[in-house]
């Protein structure tokens, strides 16, 4: 039986400027470090990929742990920091806000980069795109009777089938 969602992980370009945009700019708490040299036979299975080594660190929020990684071995490729949402794989990290125009404002102010200024794409939903360092898509989203962790609703609110936006 799966339970639900244990973390999110995200391979970064530098651990000290990531813990610092996600505990210090976006306000997620640092659980621990930890890491693994090369040569870490059981984590080259798990990841598929010989020879590796890395830093990590597990931050959290009230319903949500990132597990960040930063590999020392193993050749990662860097990522586009402009690649589309379009493209196949993950396109973004939602976090829910209550106040998004405060929090917007914050965040551009403290450096991060948005697509655009906070919209309302849907009734009860606005909602707006940014980037952390390194081109990772973050979107904040304050939710009026739609389903999030932290504002459940009963699937007879749901919209019809076919009718979901975001």
């Amino acid at each position: 039986m799966i339970l639900g969602a244990n973390h999110v992980a995200i391979s970064v370009p530098d651990m000290d400027r990531a813990v610092d945009f996600y505990c210090g700019i976006i306000g997620f708490e640092k659980v621990m470090d930890f890491g693994w040299p090369v040569g870490f036979d059981a984590i080259d299975e798990i990841l598929a990929i010989k020879g590796t080594s890395a830093r990590g660190c597990m931050v959290r929020t009230t319903n949500l742990i990132i597990e960040l990684f930063e590999f020392g071995a193993g050749d990662p490729a860097a990522q586009d920091p402009d690649r589309p949402v379009i493209d196949h794989g993950f396109t973004h990290l939602c976090l829910a806000v209550t106040d998004l125009d405060a929090e917007y404002a914050r965040l551009r102010e403290a450096g991060m980069r948005f697509h655009s200024a906070p919209v309302d794409p849907a009734p009860g939903v606005r909602t707006v795109y940014g980037r952390d360092p390194f081109g990772n898509v973050i979107e904040l989203e304050e939710s009026y009777g739609r389903i999030a962790p932290h504002d459940p609703v009963s699937t007879a609110e749901l919209p019809p089938e076919g009718k979901h936006l975001l």
